[in-house]
């Protein structure tokens, strides 16, 4: 019993001394508030919803392959590029200096397509660009919307390419 009152007295007579502690006046540092970086401007399109990882890497970009995807995706996409631009196609995979893939998945009873396209380094394979379209149909009927998807991730490239090159 005496030492559970020793021990007990002890703690109330140090809570003050570590209160006086922390309540000192210390060094006033400029508070900084976690930020994830800048806020990106305001566009009347919406959020931004394809992604420059490497803006290097994407503003060195001459020939790219594009790998198959479904719901003909891939033939729409290789249609936009051959159009022209500073991005050429090659046939073979081991010529390009990047590799478009992704996927084009039409979730029929939610009359949604879900469409995620990629360009990663041929060598390293590591990610350079990535976008993601989310769009309804029926209407209008899924190979035109397909066909929307396409020319929208085709401008979000071209897009994304002149912002690399402006860094």
């Amino acid at each position: 019993m005496k030492f559970m009152s020793a021990i007990l007295a002890l703690v109330l007579l140090s809570g003050p001394a570590v209160w006086a502690q922390d309540n000192q006046p210390q060094e006033q540092k400029p508070q900084q508030k976690p930020s994830l970086g800048p806020a990106p401007a305001p566009t009347l399109r919406g959020p931004r919803n394809f992604n420059i990882v490497d803006a290097r890497k994407l503003s060195r970009l001459r020939k790219v392959y594009v790998e198959r995807m479904d719901n003909k995706l891939s033939e729409k996409l290789i249609d936009g590029l051959a159009q022209g631009g500073r991005v050429s196609l090659v046939t073979d995979r081991r010529e390009a200096d990047a590799i478009i893939q992704g996927s084009c998945l039409d979730l029929r009873r939610l009359k949604t397509l879900r469409t995620e396209v990629y360009i990663s380094d041929r060598i390293t394979g590591d990610s350079i660009w990535q976008d993601s379209v989310r769009r309804t149909y029926n209407p209008p009927p899924l190979d035109k919307a397909v066909s929307e998807t396409a020319t929208l991730v085709l401008q979000h490239l071209r897009e994304s390419i002149e912002e690399a090159d402006r860094r």
